[in-house]
């Protein structure tokens, strides 16, 4: 089995890439099954659902989230119908929307999970103990368990990826919108890489407006940070392989869209 994994889409300029390019990588890659993040989908922060309809039109099979899940007031009319999104599934018991979602590929079943971390983010329940239980029970229906752990600190990803190790088929990380090159396939087969990267702006700051970044170092003013609307653009993602019949991963590979990295069908 192909996973195709597009890593945070930032505001306008990150869907335009996501448009122009999914089709595109799924025509080249041949995915079985492509996910999204899309936390910072809308205006940089949070998800609209008409965004939301437009990825599963453009292509995309499940959409994860993250810390920014609740930004848009308007997720709360429409999360729970959501089918085919999750949000960390971390946040406290009575939280709207779903942590875990099971999407049938070809035959097999795949648990996506979406989780969040702690270090320097908002204090959520323990995403290690959250994971346990959410592996536990995916592993009554498959093999075949994806997570995408949205978080700051490396450590924390690697350490949640040897935790899990074996267990579960691929952990990515997403959140720091800087796509690392430490993509690998740890020692009982899990496939790890500390983060996918975003897609959107190439030349802000982690995607947003470099003008209002640079003022907050300089001042420590408050400063409202936004996506760009035009300037150059990137699209990260990754590309797994996965043993439908263990779980495992064989192969993980980056995928890097922007000027120094022309998309090549």
């Amino acid at each position: 089995m192909r996973l195709l994994f597009i890593g945070d889409v930032v505001g306008s300029m990150g869907r335009d890439q996501l448009q122009q390019y999914m089709p595109k990588l799924k025509q080249k890659y041949q995915p079985q099954l492509t996910i999204v993040n899309g936390e910072n989908a809308a205006s940089g922060k949070g998800i609209t659902e008409k965004i939301y309809k437009q990825f599963l039109e453009w292509g995309a099979d499940v959409v994860t989230m993250g810390n920014h899940t609740f930004d848009k007031k308007e997720i709360f009319s429409f999360i729970d119908d959501a089918k085919k999104m999750v949000r960390p599934a971390n946040f406290p018991e009575g939280t709207p929307g779903k942590g875990i979602l099971y999407v049938n590929v070809n035959g097999i079943e795949v648990a996506i999970v979406n989780l969040q971390g702690r270090t320097f983010l908002p204090p959520l329940d323990d995403p290690f103990r959250y994971a346990d239980h959410l592996v536990e029970e995916a592993k009554k229906r498959t093999n075949v368990i994806f997570i995408d752990f949205h978080a700051e600190a490396t450590s924390e990803k690697l350490a949640l990826a040897w935790y899990l190790d074996g267990q579960i088929s691929a952990l990515v990380g997403t959140h720091t919108h800087v796509q690392t090159a430490d993509q690998r396939i740890l020692d009982q087969g899990t496939a790890y890489i500390t983060d996918v990267g975003m897609t959107g702006p190439y030349d802000g700051i982690i995607g947003t407006e470099r003008d209002a970044v640079i003022r907050r170092f300089l001042t420590s003013l408050p400063a409202r940070f936004e996506p760009p609307k035009e300037g150059r653009t990137q699209l990260s993602g990754v590309i797994i392989d996965i043993d439908e019949k263990t779980g495992k991963s064989k192969r993980i590979d980056r995928i890097l869209i922007n000027d120094d990295h022309p998309f090549f069908s």
